[in-house]
Order: structure tokens, then sequence, then C-alpha cells
């Protein structure tokens, strides 16, 4: 028979035993979180790569090393800029739709990958929506209309009246089909009512050298590789083709001031990765964008090439690709454009 002190012995001895078994459950517990958190390394833990769809040297090259070197600087890795040129930029979207969606490829989308190309190609190797996750806009970008000193227009009234007069044999160069100074080509030619002939060049670099040499007349190009010549008297800006004046060359006006009203082709730039990508990532990657496209010495180096920092939140980014697809599909519907 078990006396009282005998009950009270066995009673310690079991609440000693449940306090062990407690403590150990609670040490594995902890163990395996150490574990996982072994296995699974927070973000970033490895270099990272950051597409650009266009060769090096061009504008979409030089917001992508400006990126990423802020990205960098925020991750603690190596960002390296992957130029892979083609298609429109379409390749480079295809490498990075299709490639995991860990954050450790990354693309800089453009208006022509993620707004024209969707229309002006009639097969497209990925959706520029479905495919991928928006992490930031970075960039805006000015455009001009160039022509060579030696063509006798001066203005765009000008430019469109020799068009007019001489059907058929104006052409424009631009730095390659489905680029935003393709379709403000386009968009200029059936908005004024002339006929121009598409030049398509493998980045604007060669399309300038043939302006300078007077081999093509005219050229939509990005301000940032034409500025030093349109200041040196080398070439001659006649219009902006975004909705407003550029701020280093304040004197030239824009296309709608010059005659058509409510002519804006603006071309932008943006962060975007596959679909899929996990929230904390992408929101870790916006910050970081955001935070590192805010500084001032940034912001200047940016406009001294004729760039304007943007930024937003993702969503924002992903609802304006959704009213850019469609109004650049209305665009490339009512030029007849196509790539391919």
């Amino acid at each position: 028979m078990v006396t009282g002190v005998g009950m009270s012995v066995i009673a310690s001895g079991l609440a000693r035993s449940a306090l062990g078994l407690c403590a150990a459950l609670i040490a594995g517990a902890w163990v395996a979180g150490a574990a996982a958190q072994t296995a699974l390394p927070a973000y970033a833990s490895k270099p990272v790569r950051l597409v650009c769809p266009f060769p090096p040297g061009g504008v979409v090259d030089t917001v992508s090393r400006i990126v990423a070197q802020k990205l960098s600087e925020s991750l603690g890795q190596p960002v390296i800029v992957d130029n892979r040129s083609g298609a429109g930029g379409n390749i480079a979207a295809e490498f990075v739709a299709k490639s995991p969606a860990d954050g450790y490829t990354l693309l800089t989308g453009t208006i022509a990958t993620h707004a024209i190309n969707p229309s002006l190609y009639s097969k497209m190797p990925y959706d520029a929506e479905r495919d991928f996750v928006p992490v930031s806009m970075a960039a805006i970008n000015t455009n001009l209309v160039l022509v060579n000193p030696r063509f006798a227009v001066g203005s765009i009234a000008e430019l469109i009246a020799w068009a007019k007069a001489n059907p058929g044999k104006l052409n424009y160069g631009t730095a390659g089909a489905g680029t935003a100074q393709h379709l403000a080509g386009e968009l200029f030619k059936t908005t004024a009512g002339i006929d121009m002939v598409h030049v398509p060049y493998k980045g604007a670099a060669p399309g300038i050298n043939d302006l300078l040499a007077g081999q093509i007349p005219l050229m939509f190009v990005d301000i940032s590789i034409s500025l030093p010549h349109v200041r040196a008297g080398r070439l001659r800006a006649l219009a902006v083709t975004g909705g407003k004046r550029s701020l280093q060359l304040p004197d030239v006006p824009t296309i709608a001031e010059s005659g058509l009203p409510g002519f804006d082709v603006t071309a932008w730039f943006g962060v975007f990765a596959p679909a899929g990508t996990p929230r904390d990532i992408v929101t870790r990657l916006n910050a970081d964008i955001v935070r590192g496209l805010a500084v001032p010495e940034v912001r200047e180096r940016l406009l001294a090439v004729g760039l304007e920092a943007v930024t937003g939140t993702p969503e924002q980014l992903g609802a304006f690709v959704k009213s850019e697809i469609a109004k650049w599909g209305r665009v490339v519907r009512l030029s007849g454009a196509k790539a391919d």
C-alpha cells in the first residue's frame, strides 16, 4: 500500500519528468528552426543578374547600370548587368520570364518589352503581364526628332511640308524595330498624314553615325546619345516627342507644340522579376530601388543624359503597364506597323 508520503514522491517525480519533456521539445523545436534558417538563407545570399534588353552604351544600358549599382550597395551582393539584345527586347524578356522566380534574375523592362511589342509582334515568346511581377518604375527618357543640318528643314512644319512634296522619299532611322522611337515615327507619320520609310538599326549609335554622315536625313532617337552632337551643331533638333520640353534643350519645342496637338511618346524603364517571385523579395527590391534613385547625385547623373528618375510601388507599375499595352495596341493598329 502506497502511503501519502509515497504519493507525494511519485507526483513530484512525474512533474519533473513532464518539465524535462517540455524542455526537450522546446529545445528540439529551436534546433529545427535554426536548421531551417540555415537551409533557407535570407535574400540576397549570392550575386543578382539584371538583364538589359539592349546593347551596351545605350540609354537602357545606362539605366540598368545605375540601378544595378544602387542595388548592389543595398543588397551587399554584386548586381551584374547582362546585355541580351535582339528582337526589340524580346530575347532578354523571354530569358527572364523563364528564369527561376527567386529574385536573382531581374529585367530592365521598357516601353518596348512591356507595352509596344505585344501588339507589334505577331507571335510573342512571353506575356508582358502574366509572366512578370512588377518591381518598380525607374526612369523616363526624352526622345528627339533630329535631322542632319544639310537636310533643308528647320522645323516640324517644314519637315511635314517636305515629306508631302516628296512622297516616299523620306527615310527615318531608329535604334531598332519595336522601340519607342520606332512607334514615335509611326505615330508621327500617321498623325501628320505623310509617308516615311523606317530604317531600323541595331542600337542608336550606328544610326547616329549614318545621320551624321548624311546616309539618312532624319532620326527619332533618345537624347542621351545625341545631346553632344546637338550642342556642337553637328545635328539639328526639330522637336521633343514627349509631352513636355527637355530640361537640357529648353528651346526645342515638343511635337505637340509644333502643330500636332496631343502627340506624346515618352519612353520609360522599370524593373521586373519573373512571375511567382516571393512578395517579400519584391518588397525589398522595390524599397532599395526607390531609395537608391532618390539620392540627389543619382538623379543628377540620370538628368545629365536626358533621363528623369521616376519610381513607385509594384502595383502602380502594374497598372501603368496595363494602360500602356492598351495605348500602344491602338497606335500599332492605327499605323499598321509590324516588326515581323
